[in-house]
């Protein structure tokens, strides 16, 4: 059985640093990320915000498209995070609201 995917962009800010990555464990990834240990680049640049995610039934498509999205401009990339996102709100905060940490 093959396992899922997802493509994912984090950020520092509103229309800041970008990266764009692709994982079968989106949280565990993410997490990573948080603590600065997910990649150099993310760690070096401080993109702790999770502002877009697309999940896929099989990880060769999310792989595909993680690619597609890695020769956008970065006015692209704007247009879809903002589609779903206008305020580039952390999702992290979405999927853990903090008040849900603290029980």
């Amino acid at each position: 059985m093959t396992k899922g995917g997802w493509v994912y962009i984090m950020a520092d800010r509103y229309r800041g640093a970008m990266y764009v990555g692709v994982t079968a464990d989106l949280v565990r990834r993410v997490q990573q990320h948080r603590e600065g240990t997910g990649s150099d680049h993310v760690a070096e640049y401080g993109l702790t915000r999770i502002v877009y995610a697309e999940r896929f039934e099989e990880i060769l498509p999310a792989i595909a498209r993680e690619k597609t999205f890695k020769r956008w401009r970065r006015d692209w990339k704007f247009a879809l995070i903002e589609a779903d996102n206008p305020d580039w709100r952390d999702l992290w905060d979405d999927w853990f609201p903090p008040h849900r940490l603290q029980e």
